[in-house]
């Protein structure tokens, strides 16, 4: 395949949950969007939250990628066209572990996938569950690269070390080229000491895989999604749409695109 030809595929992980994840992942893609990239969200998690947040309601939803990932469905079947495409989940995909657990090759239904639209995407961004089952290990498994949303306030450094691990599992047995490509810290009170020391502990471990970027914690973040849509349209002069630009310009000055 000709790689030019290729999407970026950014998985967003972290097992732990309400950490801003959904939030970067369809942030970061309106962010790139705006740039002239054409994006591909997709939502990998049961929750349906990137779903919802452009305003589809997951539970309409008559084809989801649980049929794509269960029955092999095309997954342009499951697309809407919103400010950036979504490929969308619904409350099936809960059960989406267990109706694939007998599947041969289940870690790469998600890759297969992705073959038939490789040339109609620059980034495809999969929002991943708060878990590392199946599901966040198809995402892994796709993609190229894997930002890593950190709560400051909480900062788990356990759950990292568990998904640097899951990473090392997945490049020894399923995926060589998979890469941290930042870890993002997010829901930042800046007038905490604790942030700041979190952010230290962060770049003490990771060094320069710590973005640049931080993600303030403002209730912009709440608002956004109950009007079923992206924080960069919302209120896009705001300080949140301006630091998921600044982490676009981040990621694609990394990625030399």
């Amino acid at each position: 395949m000709d790689t030019q030809k290729r999407p970026k595929v950014i998985a967003f992980a972290n097992q732990k949950g309400g950490v801003a994840k959904t939030t970067t992942t369809l942030n970061l893609a309106v962010a790139f969007s705006e740039k002239g990239k054409r994006v591909l969200c997709i939502d990998m998690d049961p929750q349906g939250n990137l779903t919802m947040s452009q305003g589809i309601d997951p539970d309409t939803v008559e084809t989801s990628m649980y049929d794509v990932l269960v029955h092999g469905t095309s997954i342009r079947e499951v697309i809407r066209k919103r400010e950036v495409d979504i490929a969308c989940a619904s409350i099936d995909l809960a059960g989406a572990e267990i109706a694939m657990s007998a599947q041969i090759g289940r870690e790469r239904s998600l890759q297969r996938a992705l073959r038939p639209i490789a040339e109609d995407y620059d980034f495809v961004c999969i929002d991943t569950p708060p878990s590392l089952g199946l599901l966040t290990i198809n995402a892994l498994t796709a993609a190229d690269k894997v930002i890593v949303p950190v709560q400051c306030e909480y900062l788990s450094m356990r759950g990292l070390i568990q998904l640097q691990n899951t990473l090392q599992m997945i490049r020894e047995n399923l995926n060589p080229d998979v890469d941290i490509e930042g870890i993002l810290p997010t829901l930042m009170d800046t007038r905490t000491v604790h942030a700041k020391e979190a952010i230290e502990i962060l770049e003490e471990n990771f060094g320069d895989r710590v973005f640049a970027s931080r993600i303030k914690k403002t209730i912009r973040f709440a608002e956004a999604p109950v009007k079923g849509m992206s924080v960069l349209k919302y209120d896009p002069d705001g300080m949140a749409a301006q630091s998921y630009r600044d982490l676009a310009k981040e990621v694609l000055a990394n990625g030399k695109r």
